[in-house]
């Protein structure tokens, strides 16, 4: 019998691949939870709605991490671990990933402009990773790692955008 694979697994074998490649041949760290964590990231951000999930109490797509940040601090609805876990997922994939978009959401005219990105990136991901009990328990130490790799995934991902650029599938 053979089995058919869909869009998602295919993508999903791609980013797999490229970053297990990057992180073990170009960055020289073998950690299964990170390379997994963004594969799955990346598979997950190939959908804006993903990317800007984030809504404020009026419903509104919130677009600057100044707004996320606030939502964090203000919400009841929302875990603020949640926040603050898509706030590092945000600013890693817009670093990492497209750096060139960065230009834009961080223009003088936008809340975001005296926002660092890689250390706003850094502390959320650390803060997401304090909350240890069920059911986050899996996921905590990862978040650590990535907070403590933020700068080397940075990297590995523009390696990966590169690879995918040179030799598409």
């Amino acid at each position: 019998m053979v089995r058919i694979i869909s869009g998602d697994e295919q993508l999903q074998n791609l980013f797999a691949g490229l970053l297990e490649n990057t992180f073990y041949t170009e960055v020289g760290l073998a950690d299964p939870g990170v390379i997994d964590y963004l594969t799955r990231l990346l598979l997950r951000f190939t959908r804006s709605e993903a990317i800007f999930k984030l809504r404020d109490p009026e419903g509104k797509r919130l677009e600057e991490v100044a707004g996320m940040l606030m939502e964090a601090e203000q919400s009841a609805d929302r875990p603020r671990r949640e926040i603050h876990r898509h706030i590092g997922d945000f600013t890693l994939f817009w670093t990492g990933v497209y750096p060139e978009g960065l230009k834009s959401l961080r223009g003088f005219d936008r809340r975001d402009s005296l926002l660092d990105y890689r250390e706003q990136g850094k502390r959320s991901y650390y803060i997401a990773s304090t909350y240890e009990q069920e059911p986050y328990r899996d996921e905590a130490p990862v978040l650590r790692r990535l907070s403590d790799l933020y700068d080397l995934c940075i990297d590995a991902l523009s390696k990966v955008r590169r690879e995918w650029e040179e030799n598409p599938s």
